[in-house]
């Protein structure tokens, strides 16, 4: 048995005062009708309604009975109508999740954009370089790149390839000189992410093939804030990804070293669960998002 659609019909035979106008109103048959307030009344075990030839009435249950249903057919009228509204016009709060390096620098920048075109949708931000579950952790919307993981079931869009290039700040290069070939790493000071693959060695591509090339790292951390300070204070040279870096190449604070030299590319994608019944709010960043990065097999943040 439905039991909720034995309810409103419950209510809507009371209401029209005959099964009959009941029916007609539902487009339902009479049979129909009036099995399924049977059917209501075998489960509950009373009588709801009394019913002659002439004549039908409620029973003191089931005047009881009406009473709660009409409250919760009105609440279930308004989880309904909140739920097309919130499909509709995006609002509520929106949980995003965001790999540090992008979200302290693009995300930075556009979600003042996003928040101003969506005025009704709250931000929940979280940046972190871990592997996250979306599901699970209740994030609407994920950032990744390549070498975070997700879920093969989550939808993914690329929103662009992002080049992993070294850097510098003019005062290093001016004091202890560019080096001319990756093997000129060794005599310098270099700026590490805290990871152990990179701790001692950086790794380059070229038509040759791949060179594992020894580095001493000056200052290691798994904060990339803290790296562009130091960087930007001119401690040493950096590995770093170009959407990190789009502001600083504009502004002269940093310049490329060994720009003849491949590193890596990683692909920033936008990850979400479903690509059905999306709410508003997760239409709408998403929209926004792949707006923002037209061209996703390119790297929209080099800067030359």
């Amino acid at each position: 048995m439905d039991r909720l659609q034995s309810m409103r019909v419950f209510a809507k035979v009371v209401e029209q005062g005959s099964f009959v106008a009941a029916a007609q109103v539902l487009d339902m048959s009479n049979a129909v009708v009036t099995r399924l307030v049977a059917d209501l009344e075998n489960h509950l075990g009373i009588r709801l309604l009394h019913r002659s030839t002439r004549r039908m009435a409620l029973t003191e249950p089931g005047q009881a009975y009406l009473e709660r249903v009409r409250q919760i057919l009105d609440e279930i009228d308004e989880a309904e109508a909140a739920a097309s509204v919130l499909s509709t016009n995006p609002a509520g709060t929106l949980h995003i999740y965001s790999q540090i390096g992008f979200g302290q620098t693009q995300l930075a920048r556009l979600l003042p954009l996003y928040s101003k075109q969506y005025p009704d949708v709250q931000l929940d931000v979280t940046l972190s370089d871990r592997t996250a579950d979306l599901i699970e952790e209740g994030f609407d919307v994920g950032i990744f790149s390549v070498n975070q993981k997700f879920d093969v079931s989550m939808v993914a869009r690329q929103l662009g390839i992002a080049e992993v290039l070294l850097c510098a700040s003019p005062a290093y290069i001016a004091e202890h000189g560019a080096p001319q070939t990756p093997e000129d790493l060794a005599r310098h000071a270099c700026l590490n992410f805290s990871l152990e693959h990179l701790r001692h060695h950086w790794t380059f591509q070229s038509a040759e093939g791949t060179s594992v090339i020894p580095i001493a790292s000056k200052v290691m951390s798994n904060n990339t804030e803290l790296l562009r300070h130091c960087l930007l204070a001119g401690m040493g040279i950096a590995m770093r990804s170009s959407y990190t870096l789009g502001d600083d190449m504009a502004a002269g604070r940093v310049v490329r070293v060994l720009p003849d030299h491949q590193i890596n590319k990683v692909a920033v994608r936008l990850v979400y669960p479903s690509r059905r019944l999306l709410s508003a709010k997760v239409r709408s960043f998403v929209d926004f998002m792949m707006a923002q990065f037209p061209h996703p097999d390119c790297d929209p943040w080099l800067v030359s």
